[in-house]
């Protein structure tokens, strides 16, 4: 993400600089790939769909915030920023990474407007997770 973009998102309070925090990146990682595994073993039906996409989903979000935090800020409270950076990582499947705010609108619909899932649509962000998820965190470990 360029320094323009990234001085805007600080400037309208959407980030804060930061220190990089090791262990809270550590945290965010560790609980994304603990909530994607158990979420992977559910059997993917009409009743589970909806939570097996807002997981998923919110794994992605710690892996955009987690990603942040190792490049000096906090995102302050945006799913959207949280994402945007995610935008950028370089992984095989690149084209594949413009799906990310479908998922956020999908997963705010879930969340505020009472919207139910449909298995399809939770095999779309079963699939990416399986295709892209551990590129994802890779980009993010420290050493």
């Amino acid at each position: 993400m360029d320094d323009l973009r990234v001085n805007y998102l600080v400037k309208e309070g959407k980030l804060r600089r930061r220190d990089v925090d090791k262990k809270r990146i550590a945290s965010l990682i560790q609980s994304s790939i603990e909530t994607a595994n158990y979420v992977e073993e559910m059997a993917l039906k009409n009743e589970s769909a909806t939570v097996i996409f807002r997981e998923l989903y919110e794994c992605l979000r710690q892996i955009g915030d987690a990603l942040w935090w190792k490049n000096g800020y906090e995102v302050m409270g945006s799913h959207e920023i949280s994402l945007e950076i995610l935008q950028n990582v370089d992984v095989k499947d690149k084209v594949n990474l413009h799906k990310l705010d479908w998922f956020r609108r999908t997963r705010n619909n879930i969340n505020y407007r009472g919207y139910k899932t449909s298995i399809e649509e939770a095999k779309e962000i079963v699939n990416f997770w399986k295709l892209i998820g551990k590129d994802l965190i890779n980009t993010v470990k420290i050493s």
